[in-house]
C-alpha cells in the first residue's frame, strides 16, 4: 500500500507540472497586454512599458515560467496585478465560501440519489419505478441558472425563506449558511439527478447478481439481502462518479455564484479574467488541477478500502 500511495503522489506531482506548463503557456499567448488593460484605453505607450516592466512581464517567457513555479513551490502566490493585494489571501477568502457551497451541495445531491437510485432499482418494472426515474429525468433536464432563478422567485422574493444573494461573511454563521441553502440546492439538486441514475444501475446490477439470489433464498429479504451484501459492491463504481461530479460541483461553483452573487472563486475568477490579472487566472487554475488530480487519486486509494481484491494490483 505504501509504495502505491508513492505511485500516485509521484503521478499526481508530474501531471501538475504539466498542467503548469500548459496553463502559462495558453494564458501568455492570448492576445493583449495585462499592462494596457490595467491603465485604461488613455494610457501612453510609455506608461504601459513601464507598468509592464513593474509586474515583471517584460521577463522571457521561460523565466516567468520559473519564477511563477518557484513561487508556488513556496507558497507564494504573488499580488493581484489589479487589487495589489496577495493572491494567497484573495483565494482562501473565496474558499471560505465556495468550500462550503460545494460540499452542502454534495450532501444535498446524496440526499436525492441515494433514495431515488436505490427505490428505483428496488421498483424496477413498476410504475412507482419508472416515476422516481422520471424524476431525475426532470432534474438533468433542468439548466442550473434556470433552477437558481426558479428558487429565487419561490423561496427568496415570494416567501422570504432565504435571501436572493450576497454573502454576509462568517462572523454570523447562521445568516452565512441561510445564504448558501438555495445556491447548494441548485447545484445539489443536478448533481442528485445525475448520481441517481449510477446508483439505479449499481443497485439493479448488484440485484441481478448470483450471490444475491443466493442470499435470497436463504431467506433473507430483498433490502436485507442488499444491505448486508450488495451495497458495498454497488459503491465502488459510485465513487468514482462522486470523485467525477465533485470536480464538476467546482466548475458549476461558477455560474452558481454569479447568479446568487457570491463572493467565491467563480466570481474572483470571472474578475480576474475580465481586468486580464494573468497571475490570479493561472494560480486558480492550478487550485482547480490540484483539486481534480487530488481527488483522482483519492478515488483510486478508496477502491483498496472498499474492494479488497484490489489491493493486490500494482
Amino acid at each position: 500500500m505504501t509504495s502505491y500511495l508513492l505511485r500516485r503522489l509521484g503521478t499526481v506531482l508530474v501531471t501538475l507540472v504539466g498542467a503548469s506548463i500548459v496553463v502559462f503557456s495558453v494564458l501568455n499567448v492570448l492576445p493583449g497586454s495585462p499592462a494596457a488593460v490595467i491603465l485604461g484605453q488613455q494610457a501612453t505607450p510609455r506608461a504601459v512599458r513601464q507598468l509592464t516592466a513593474q509586474l515583471g512581464l517584460d521577463k522571457p517567457l521561460w523565466r516567468q515560467y520559473l519564477d511563477w513555479a518557484a513561487g508556488l513551490l513556496h507558497g507564494r502566490l504573488g499580488v493581484s496585478y489589479v487589487s495589489h493585494v496577495a493572491i494567497g489571501q484573495e483565494i482562501g477568502q473565496a474558499l471560505s465560501v465556495t468550500g462550503p457551497l460545494v460540499g452542502l451541495a454534495m450532501l444535498v445531491g446524496l440526499a436525492i440519489a441515494l433514495p431515488v437510485g436505490v427505490g428505483g432499482a428496488l421498483r424496477h418494472g413498476r410504475p412507482s419505478g419508472s416515476l422516481l426515474g422520471a424524476v431525475g429525468q426532470v432534474g438533468m433536464a433542468v439548466p442550473t441558472v434556470v433552477g437558481g432563478l426558479l428558487l429565487i422567485v419561490a423561496f427568496a422574493l415570494r416567501t422570504h425563506l432565504f435571501p436572493s444573494g450576497g454573502f454576509p461573511g462568517w462572523s454570523d454563521p447562521l445568516q452565512a449558511l441561510r445564504s448558501l441553502v438555495l445556491p447548494a440546492v441548485t447545484l445539489g439538486v443536478v448533481e442528485g439527478a445525475i448520481l441517481s441514475r449510477y446508483v439505479r444501475a449499481s443497485v439493479l446490477e448488484q440485484l441481478r447478481s448470483d450471490y444475491l439470489r443466493t442470499a435470497r433464498a436463504q431467506g433473507l429479504r430483498m433490502g436485507q439481502a442488499l444491505r448486508r451484501h450488495g451495497l458495498r459492491n454497488a459503491a465502488i463504481p459510485l465513487v468514482t462518479v462522486l470523485g467525477l461530479e465533485l470536480a464538476s460541483l467546482v466548475v458549476g461553483a461558477i455560474v452558481v455564484e454569479n447568479v446568487f452573487d457570491l463572493p467565491g472563486i467563480g466570481t474572483l475568477l470571472l474578475d480576474a479574467v475580465d481586468n486580464r490579472d494573468l497571475l490570479t487566472v493561472q494560480d486558480i487554475a492550478m487550485l482547480v488541477a490540484a483539486t481534480v488530480l487530488v481527488l483522482n487519486a483519492a478515488v483510486d486509494i478508496s477502491y483498496r478500502l472498499i474492494d479488497p481484491r484490489t489491493r493486490g494490483r500494482s
